[in-house]
Order: structure tokens, then sequence, then C-alpha cells
């Protein structure tokens, strides 16, 4: 399924969790490194002005669905994937590097989060070995040469697999410049993955995930920086619509 924005254009290329989960496993196992992005309407919207994001998106090696919108906009275009939430995925994940003997690392959030993210994980995963933990500081630059000494720490760590919880366009952009500077390590952007395993943000409850509810949770908790969010995604969707659409209009 593919989405077009004023810089570009994206395509949802693991339509399924199962399809992902495959694919992630058979790097793991041959010890190559992957980038993983989860699209959402935030996204689209970052999309249409940023460049820069257009770029880093070019470099994902898989791109899955994290949000009802898209998967509902796939629906309309008879292209349908399934809801992949970055969230739902670090906890399989991190299984799968338990089984294939791929040591984790944690980049984001604070140290304290990434400690008992860690814990966390290694309780939920066992065998799990998380070998780094890595907290920038804030105003962290993904594409700065600061962010050199991140790779660095990465790399000295052996680590094979990432979870960057950074947000968007951070976690997309150092997992773009990873792929040539890490390129044995699969970066895997998450955004709030790791608070919620740690327990320093609260995720919506199970039902209200399943009525598709979980912006107005998030944006009834954090109204001052969610509210001109949703609004500017709402912007967008009937662009979408009609792009969704034309295909079953001209065929």
């Amino acid at each position: 399924m593919k989405f077009v924005t004023r810089t570009g254009s994206v395509t949802i290329n693991m339509p399924t969790r199962a399809a992902l989960l495959e694919a992630v496993r058979a790097r793991m196992a041959a010890r190559e490194g992957f980038a993983l992005a989860t699209l959402n309407l935030d996204h689209l919207v970052k999309l249409n002005h940023d460049p820069a994001f257009q770029t880093a998106y070019a470099a994902q090696d898989f791109v899955v669905a994290d949000g009802n919108p898209i998967v509902w906009l796939s629906r309309l275009a008879r292209r349908p994937v399934e809801l992949v939430p970055g969230a739902d995925l670090v906890l399989p994940l991190a299984r799968l590097a338990a089984e294939t003997g791929t040591p984790v690392a944690l980049l984001g959030t604070t140290e304290a989060a990434l400690e008992a993210a860690g814990e966390g994980l290694m309780a939920h995963a066992p065998g799990l070995a998380v070998v780094a933990k890595i907290a920038p500081p804030m105003g962290f630059d993904p594409s700065s040469e600061g962010a050199v000494a991140v790779f660095d720490a990465l790399a000295q760590s052996g680590a094979g697999l990432c979870f960057l919880a950074l947000g968007a366009p951070k976690q997309e952009v150092l997992a773009a410049r990873g792929r040539s500077l890490c390129p044995g390590v699969g970066f895997v952007s998450i955004g709030a993955g790791l608070d919620f395993i740690a327990g320093s943000q609260t995720r919506a409850p199970a039902w209200v995930r399943r009525l598709a509810l979980e912006w107005v949770w998030r944006m009834v908790l954090a109204p001052g920086r969610l509210v001109p969010r949703y609004a500017k995604c709402i912007a967008i969707l009937p662009g979408h619509v009609l792009r969704a659409l034309r295909p079953r209009r001209d065929g």
C-alpha cells in the first residue's frame, strides 16, 4: 500500500505482523541489520513538509501500519494491511532476539526508564541480553556529528538489535544513518514503547485500543501537545481518502 506525500511516497511493504516477524527472524539469523518504521498519520503530516524525513523513510527496510486510519485507508484502496503498532512489537522482537542470540540495545527516553525497560524485557524474554542503554542528551540531533558517538557505542556493545525511543522524525533519521554506520544492527523505531514497558508512561487499556480510541486516551492525557497534532492529522485525511478510492473508481 503506497501513500503519496508532497515530498515523495511511502510504501507499507510488510502487510502483516507475521510477515514482519519472519523477515526480522531471517535478518537476525543471518546477522544482517535492517531499519523498521511504523507509519501513522502524524508521520504523513511530517512527511509533507520534511524532505529529510522522506529521505529517512526511503532508507527503511521494513514499513508497517501503526494506526487504524492507515489500516482503514488501505482497505478503501483494496490493498489491506494489518495494524502493527510499534509498541506491540517490542516484546515479540525481544523474544526473537533471545531465541536467535541477538544482543539488544535500548536507545532514547531517560536513563531511569531504560533501566526499568531493560529489566522488564529480560523478565518477559528469558535469555535476552541487553548490552547497551543509551539516553541521549536533551536536544540530541541524529544527523549531527555528535550522533557518531552513539553509533560507536552501539558497535562496541555488540548489539544486533536496537530499540529506538526518540520519537519521529529523530528515530527514523537515526535508523537511516545506522544502516550505513552500523550495518549489522537492526533498528526498530518504537516511540513510547520502552516507556510503556518501564511504566513511566501509561498506555490506553486494551478495551480502548480495541475500540480504536487510543488517540482519544492520549489526547486527554496531553491535550496541549496532542490536540494540534491530531487536528493536522484530521486535515490530511480527506486527500488520502480520495487517493485511496481512486484505484477503485478507475478500475
